[in-house]
């Protein structure tokens, strides 16, 4: 991926790793489209920023991400980069028969969100030059935790999806995949100051160091997600999965 001079859309820019992502790219010479549900987060990650713009998007509304997405090529024809990073993750108690409006809206938003921005820009992104597309998974997508199943699953997804992708528009579109560990932001209450979880400006400065690598790898991957990424290659799944599950058990209760 080109490190400057991309005109990049980051959804779910308003906070946490899609605002820090935003300023980084900014920094680096990019010109750089935040989207998310709140207006004013949104406005407070592009002040004093000239070369940001901001859009409000409910990432989980098809007609609304059909509509911007002709907005956004319209006003931004240089286009190049997509981020889709918007995502929900809920706690959801598998053992008894539950409301599954959680799970089914965190499909909607970490899944088809995703999916639907993707085929939104695709014929775009498809002709520009030095084009990509950046999938945010999770370290989870390969070790779930327990208590957050549907998220799990829908960054599982993703990642096949992401899979796929890759082969399908080789020499086309780069398709990248950045995979982050539990990190200290809002996505969660109390993630922003949670003890053991990677700092945000850690994450990024190495997520940005990868980003630099040339040829940029096509799994981003910060150290720390490691233990869960190759879990599976290791021969050390079940035993990764009780680890991860104790320890996220752990910093919940404090």
């Amino acid at each position: 991926m080109k490190q400057s001079r991309n005109t990049i859309l980051i959804t779910g820019g308003g906070s946490g790793i899609g605002a820090a992502l935003a300023h980084r790219f900014h920094d680096a010479g990019n010109a750089v489209i935040v989207t998310g549900r709140r207006r004013e987060a949104l406005d407070a990650v592009c002040a004093g920023r000239p070369n940001m713009r901001a859009y409000t998007l409910d990432i989980a509304d098809p007609k609304a991400i059909a509509a911007f997405a002709k907005t956004v090529i319209a006003d931004h024809p240089a286009l190049n980069v997509l981020v889709n990073n918007a995502g929900i993750m809920r706690f959801e108690g598998l053992d008894r028969a539950r409301d599954l409006t959680d799970a089914e809206d965190t499909i909607v938003t970490n899944l088809l969100g995703p999916i639907r921005m993707i085929d939104a820009l695709i014929d775009h992104l498809g002709a520009q030059a030095d084009a990509a597309v950046v999938n945010v998974t999770s370290g989870l997508a390969f070790v779930p935790l327990v208590p957050t199943p549907t998220y799990s699953a829908t960054k599982a997804a993703l990642h096949s999806y992401t899979v796929s992708m890759r082969d399908a528009l080789k020499g086309k579109v780069e398709v990248i995949e950045l995979a982050p560990p539990a990190v200290q932001t809002d996505l969660t209450p109390g993630q922003s100051t949670r003890a053991g979880y990677l700092p945000l400006s850690d994450f990024i400065d190495e997520v940005m160091a990868l980003f630099a690598r040339q040829p940029t790898p096509p799994e981003i991957l910060v150290e720390r997600v490691g233990f869960l990424r190759f879990a599976e290659r290791d021969n050390r799944f079940d035993a990764t999965l009780e680890q991860l599950n104790a320890m996220a058990r752990k910093a919940r209760e404090g």
